[in-house]
């Protein structure tokens, strides 16, 4: 018996010295088989096309487009060129962004993340259960116009409910809609400082001052207003209350 036991252990001593010589790989949530083979390698290129695909993700599903776009038409409006610089209004915009995809964020790892990692739920359960808040969020902004227009372009049947628009459909749909919000908000903001350009032109060539630029003067007077009204907290304010208000 104790002869048959040795046996044993000595032929299993091999595949334990392989499989502890090659343990399975893990990364971000997933385990690879030790083996290899086509199937880890082609998780391993969908998994790197996705990680590339996250900042086109980020700025079509997210507030950060309608920001950055803001947050540019009022740099150009006061007329301070790279002040303040691009990364600068990046990195507002991306802080922006997490603080109001927050309550989506925590909803999307409850309701998928966390049956998925417990075993509850497969990976396509996962997806169809982290895709309702998200199309929740999406849908209180997408005009149904935009929506139309996909629907009509992709010749998709028309949905009987809000509930029932495919992502598809939906995201390009949000991102024209946060477009055409951004360039109104845009617009509206340029409005005082072009006035103030107007006066200070009308005013320089009333007096004869052919030689000097309107904007050596406009450009002071415009920052000193925006300073004076304290437009930073103005701006952002209104920008995150337009979000967080009933739509």
């Amino acid at each position: 018996m104790n002869t048959r036991n040795a046996m044993a252990v000595a032929a299993l001593l091999p595949v334990a010295a392989r499989a502890a010589a090659h343990p399975p790989a893990s990364a971000l949530g997933l385990t690879f088989p030790a083996s290899g083979g086509p199937g880890v390698s082609m998780q391993i290129i969908l998994l790197l096309t996705a990680l590339t695909l996250l900042p086109a993700a980020i700025m079509s599903v997210t507030p950060f487009l309608r920001l950055t776009i803001v947050l540019h038409f009022l740099r150009q409006a006061l007329g301070t060129q790279s002040t303040p610089s691009n990364q600068v209004l990046i990195g507002l915009s991306l802080f922006l962004t997490m603080l109001i995809m927050q309550p989506v964020g925590s909803e999307i790892y409850q309701k998928a993340w966390e049956p998925l990692d417990k075993g509850q739920i497969t990976w396509q359960q996962a997806l169809d259960a982290g895709s309702q808040p998200l199309r929740t969020f999406l849908l209180r902004f997408a005009r149904e116009k935009d929506i139309r227009l996909f629907l009509e372009a992709s010749h998709r049947p028309r949905p009987r409910t809000p509930a029932d628009v495919e992502l598809a459909v939906l995201i390009p749909a949000y991102t024209l809609s946060e477009l055409k919000t951004g360039f109104q908000i845009g617009a509206v903001l340029f409005l005082p400082f072009l006035i103030i350009d107007l006066v200070v032109a009308s005013v320089t060539l009333s007096l004869g001052m052919m030689q000097l630029p309107p904007v050596m003067v406009s450009a002071p007077l415009k920052i000193l207003l925006f300073v004076l009204v304290d437009g930073w907290n103005l701006v952002v304010g209104s920008l995150l209350r337009s979000f967080y208000s009933p739509v």
